[in-house]
């Protein structure tokens, strides 16, 4: 999968969306966001990211940057950011080691996390805009990935943020046109246990179904056409970013 790509492109319509949506529109996505913020919040991943992929892991966590406030600054300050990104993205090895909050401790982990980042916040930008639900959906083999990097990588990570799960029983997640089914197992103050399943009738207490395009979104809390059936509570219990 192209990452690399993705992030260049995703970030383009990202910012194509956040011109046409203006500065000082809401991200009703993202609560007490306006699109200037949205865009400040992605040129400072994108810097930072940057950053960690010619970090060394033993250096510890690179400082986060700050972007400009002002709008045409920021947004000339994100393109540096981004173009330095990918540059680096595309010139360093993927299993060189680098600093990454979780996960495999190599530069190539950031394609990944950044292709995911931007195509969300792109769709952030997007429903800024005013379309309740554009009509952009995303490749099912992306989303999917999308759907394993949120429920391997980022759910993990908001535990170790001290971010609890206080809640017990299994979840079944299903991606349809992706062929991808994933079992989540959850209990109080543990670490949930996610595994790849083949089948997808499997006995669960929830379960979270549709494309992978909608599923991905759901997750990350966007608007989406995902089927929630069963203990609606044990999804609702699952910390997001």
């Amino acid at each position: 999968m192209d990452f690399v790509g993705e992030i260049e492109k995703q970030a383009s319509l990202l910012r194509s969306a956040a011109l046409k949506a203006g500065p000082d529109a809401e991200v009703h996505t993202c609560p007490d966001w306006t699109v200037s913020k949205l865009v400040r919040h992605i040129a400072e991943v994108h810097t930072w990211a940057a950053q960690c992929v010619v970090t060394e892991p033993s250096s510890g966590r690179p400082e986060w940057p700050k972007a400009p406030r002002d709008w045409d600054e920021a947004l000339a300050w994100w393109d540096t950011g981004l173009s330095t990104l990918l540059q680096r993205l595309r010139e360093v090895p993927a299993d060189r080691p680098a600093w990454t909050f979780q996960g495999p401790k190599v530069a190539g982990f950031w394609a990944r996390r950044q292709a995911h980042e931007t195509s969300i916040h792109r769709l952030d930008a997007e429903l800024a805009t005013g379309h309740e639900l554009p009509s952009l959906v995303f490749d099912p083999e992306f989303a999917a990935d999308g759907v394993d990097e949120m429920l391997t990588i980022m759910l993990p990570r908001q535990l170790v943020l001290g971010r609890t799960v206080e809640a017990t029983g299994r979840i079944l997640v299903h991606a349809a046109d992706a062929g991808r089914t994933w079992e989540i197992w959850l209990a109080p103050g543990e670490q949930p246990v996610v595994t790849d399943v083949l089948d997808s009738a499997v006995d669960t207490d929830a379960s979270l179904a549709g494309t992978a395009d909608a599923v991905y979104r759901a997750l990350w809390g966007r608007p989406h056409h995902a089927i929630v059936s069963g203990d609606e509570s044990l999804l609702a219990a699952l910390p997001r970013p």
